[in-house]
């Protein structure tokens, strides 16, 4: 029921920033549960975001890895989601997917934890 669109992968320098945006079908986008997760050449995918709407209020998730560094974001209204990435790291490289799923109280960092999966987007950073 959800199609998911990233864009906005490129190649950048170490200390750049990039914004990722993942663009959601459907009309119900605040009954689920977004996240970010990213898989280099040779690596499991990892997670690296998420958030969830409830109440009106948005609730966010970070790895370590980027923690300080990235900001997850959404607009519900026009179904869009976004990956702020700053202070960029050359083992940030890898390609980027958007995930979803509906509203849960299992764990957001697990892959197997979401249904819904965008194509990804390459983002490469150069030393």
């Amino acid at each position: 029921q959800v199609q998911l669109v990233e864009s906005g992968g490129a190649l950048v320098q170490a200390g750049d920033s990039l914004r990722l945006s993942c663009a959601a079908s459907g009309r119900t986008f605040s009954n689920y549960d977004m996240g970010w997760f990213r898989q280099a050449p040779g690596k499991e995918r990892e997670f690296v975001a998420a958030d969830r709407w409830i109440g009106g209020n948005i609730y966010t998730y970070y790895a370590d890895s980027v923690k300080g560094r990235f900001t997850i974001s959404r607009n519900n209204a026009r179904n869009t989601v976004w990956l702020q990435m700053n202070s960029l790291k050359p083992e940030d490289t890898a390609v980027y997917y958007c995930a979803a799923r509906p509203y849960s109280r299992d764990s957001l960092e697990h892959p197997h934890a979401y249904n819904y999966w965008g194509q990804g987007t390459q983002v490469t950073v150069s030393s």
